[in-house]
């Protein structure tokens, strides 16, 4: 996902760095951009973000350059043999498009090794848990540039300023999509209270305010139920909403993520709800609304969650000043425990299960899973509401800033 936005950042600065290839009748000038998926001889198999596939052909004249994830210009490329691109390599073509749309003569390609683009994620993941917050957005005042968010953990709510600057980078999860690929540049005056919202910046001593170098947020939903029927062919599940009392159809897509928690893991997270529940000043008491995606990954279930991501989908994930693992206020990160719940299938889901959901926002009758996770009934017993803030699950599971997907 980091490197999407930083080949997305490179078009304009590479089509200034290198000469414009000329156009010849019939054809016209390309950009793609997107992902190796087979080479042959000279031609390579592109399958672009813009969901064309091309066929490029790279002469030897052509130039082959090589640059780190993050790279804003070609200072400090490299030369790199046709022979050493691979199978899921990422490549900027410059090049003329032949009339048929799907054929490009390459004058340059620009390469991002899937090997580097993966310690790229890693370390933004890292980032993302070392200097990640994320919550439910309570209040914007765009003229000052600060959200004010409820971040939650199991020994209770902390409100937290996000103080966002003309650098701060902003982006907005698609309502209809689950993948922060698909995120948007966005601004300060869409984030809306009852959004959920990740940053990544600089703490203030106590943990109450954030410097935000970038934010994620998007409009989620929360769902608490019981599973009604499980449609294998549809890929769906119907699950009857504890807080509507209607029934809802669940789309379950290779993007969504389903969990199921240990028996025992469930009744220790019961546990810890019920004894924050039952603490002086513990309660769950963040502003309400229902927050979700986008997702891996914002959240007001957890304190501090960390895509490939910005999935890389990853989601960020996060840990606070307590550790890792540790919210600010003294409780288990939830984000940082789901991360360690097995995967599930959704033929291991059963009539009269339950079931907690995140998911895009969809309709009144249906939705797209981010994240499902079964076993819950202890937890659902411990806040019998299925309102309770404590229980909203991170919605950066899948696709959160930097390839955690969130989790």
């Amino acid at each position: 996902m980091a490197l999407l936005a930083a080949l997305l950042a490179l078009t304009c600065p590479l089509a200034k760095a290198l000469p414009a290839p000329q156009s010849q009748a019939g054809q016209s000038t390309a950009k793609p951009i997107g992902t190796i998926k087979a080479i042959s001889g000279n031609s390579i198999t592109l399958a672009s973000d813009a969901g064309v596939v091309f066929n490029v052909s790279v002469d030897s004249t052509a130039k082959v350059l090589r640059i780190e994830p993050g790279a804003k210009d070609l200072k400090n490329a490299e030369p790199l043999q046709f022979t050493d691109l691979q199978e899921g390599d990422r490549i900027l073509v410059l090049g003329t498009v032949s009339s048929d749309g799907h054929s490009v003569a390459a004058s340059s390609v620009i390469a991002m090794k899937k090997a580097d683009v993966a310690s790229k994620q890693e370390r933004d993941r890292q980032d993302w848990q070392r200097r990640g917050v994320g919550g439910l957005v309570t209040a914007v005042d765009a003229s000052s540039g600060t959200v004010t968010l409820s971040t939650q953990s199991f020994a209770g709510s902390k409100s937290v300023t996000v103080q966002t600057s003309k650098d701060t980078i902003i982006r907005r999860y698609a309502p209809d999509s689950v993948k922060f690929d698909d995120a948007k540049v966005s601004s300060i005056a869409q984030i809306k209270p009852g959004d959920q919202l990740r940053a990544r910046g600089t703490r203030s001593a106590d943990g109450g305010q954030y410097t935000a170098e970038e934010i994620v947020s998007g409009a989620f939903r929360n769902i608490s139920g019981t599973v009604v029927s499980v449609d294998a062919a549809a890929n769906a599940v119907t699950v009857s909403d504890l807080a509507t009392k209607k029934n809802i159809v669940v789309k379950v897509t290779t993007e969504s993520q389903v969990r199921k928690l240990p028996p025992q893991m469930a009744q220790a997270m019961a546990a810890r709800l019920k004894g924050a529940q039952g603490g002086a000043g513990g309660g769950s008491g963040a502003a309400g609304g229902s927050g979700a995606a986008r997702p891996s990954d914002a959240n007001q279930g957890s304190n501090q969650g960390g895509a490939s991501a910005p999935a890389g989908a990853a989601s960020p994930g996060g840990a606070p000043a307590g550790g890792p693992g540790r919210a600010a206020g003294g409780g288990a990160d939830l984000q940082q425990m789901l991360s360690r719940v097995p995967a599930a299938k959704l033929s291991d889901l059963q009539k009269g299960d339950a079931v907690m959901i995140v998911s895009t926002e969809g309709s009144d009758s249906g939705t797209t899973a981010i994240t499902l996770l079964a076993g819950v009934e202890p937890l659902l017993t411990a806040s019998p509401n299925g309102s309770n803030q404590s229980m909203i699950l991170p919605p950066w599971s899948l696709d959160a800033p930097a390839g955690d997907a969130g989790q």
